[in-house]
């Protein structure tokens, strides 16, 4: 069933609001994918050939280099949930200062024009939440709205992105900000050997990132793509695909191997249709800005949708250098897609999947 659709006939004067910048915040810790599997094993005794299982997953995840929160030796001193949480905070405030602070900087923003901040995590718990936290340190105003997202995962980013759409169709004089902060590295379960916290432990990364968005009335003249349109998806049946067991311990990962499965039988009909609505199809489509979700979904994504080789380039090279950072991957296909855009008038998908199960769109013109 459809959540929400917002989309406008194609064509119009390509004043609609605008992406005008976007960037990324990881810690200063980068590891190699072998070392951080080597630290990890230890935080999870557990059977005989267990850290065989992990090395062997570990080695298939795609990921060459991640940016951890913490350095590796202090995570085995991490004392349970509370610590973890606590190390989440001071992290997150730190990278989404930074993120905010250069997006607003590469826009030509100051943060006192901000009218509207949405923030998302799924990796930790904060109240008052991030955007609250920080609005002091960047020096929002004390009347700019604030609206803090939990729970949509990896979809999150595309999500957040649809979401200030939205609200600038309605105030097309204003300036909208997205903040995204996930540190997965600190929701790993000790103890746990199912395969959904071998796949968690081997994948997922640290990061954030900051969107800055612009009204229909402050877009002429601005770089950056139009948003055109959006559509969710919430797929009936699903909500043991992904997301979290969440308890004394914190946050246990969910995460089915169908994830793949349900990807290259769902979203190509939901791509089809959506643009077909704006008369367009696959084909017509000049950049994919699809969400990292491992190696099998996006072999699953480009098979489904018949893309090209190089066509999820930047969604390969996010995984590889980053790890999936959850809401913050899809952002970071999009900042890299900016700094090397398609030329004027060509169309762009940015579309991720997450908890629900669910998939966000969203149709962008540069």
């Amino acid at each position: 069933m459809d959540r929400a659709t917002s989309e406008p006939q194609w064509g119009g004067d390509g004043a609609g609001p605008r992406v005008v910048a976007v960037e990324v915040a990881v810690p200063p810790h980068q590891y190699r994918q072998e070392d951080i599997t080597t630290a990890f094993a230890d935080l999870l005794p557990g059977p005989a050939g267990a850290h065989r299982a992990l090395g062997r997953v570990s080695a298939n995840a795609g990921v060459v280099t991640r940016n951890l929160s913490l350095p590796l030796h202090q995570y085995a001193a991490l004392d349970g949930f509370t610590g973890a949480n606590r190390a989440w905070l001071h992290t997150a405030l730190e990278l989404g200062e930074q993120a905010v602070n250069e997006a607003l900087s590469a826009a030509g923003v100051e943060p006192d024009e901000v009218d509207v901040v949405i923030s998302t995590t799924v990796t930790g718990l904060a109240v008052p939440s991030l955007e609250a936290r920080l609005a002091q340190r960047i020096g929002l105003r004390q009347d700019v709205k604030r609206i803090p997202l939990f729970g949509l995962g990896c979809a999150a980013g595309a999500a957040g992105i649809a979401r200030l759409h939205d609200y600038l169709r309605a105030f097309p004089d204003q300036v909208g900000v997205l903040l995204g902060v996930e540190l997965c590295s600190l929701t790993v379960q000790r103890g746990d050997w199912s395969l959904a916290n071998l796949v968690a432990t081997s994948l997922f990364g640290d990061g954030a990132a900051a969107v800055v968005a612009v009204g229909e009335q402050r877009a002429r003249g601005c770089r950056g793509p139009e948003v055109v349109a959006t559509r969710s998806r919430l797929y009936p049946d699903s909500t043991d695909v992904m997301g979290w067991r969440i308890g004394a311990n914190g946050f246990g990962i969910v995460l089915s191997p169908d994830v793949p499965t349900v990807a290259e039988r769902e979203l190509p009909k939901d791509v089809g249709a959506f643009l077909a609505d704006h008369g367009l199809t696959v084909g017509d489509v000049a950049a994919w800005i699809c969400h990292p979700g491992g190696p099998k979904v996006i072999d699953a994504v480009e098979r489904a949708l018949g893309l090209p080789e190089q066509a999820l380039a930047h969604t390969r090279h996010s995984l590889a250098t980053r790890g999936n950072l959850s809401s913050v991957s899809v952002l970071d296909v999009l900042r890299a897609t900016l700094e090397a855009p398609p030329a004027p008038g060509c169309i762009g998908l940015l579309a991720a999947m997450g908890p629900g199960f669910a998939s966000e769109l969203v149709l962008l013109r540069w």
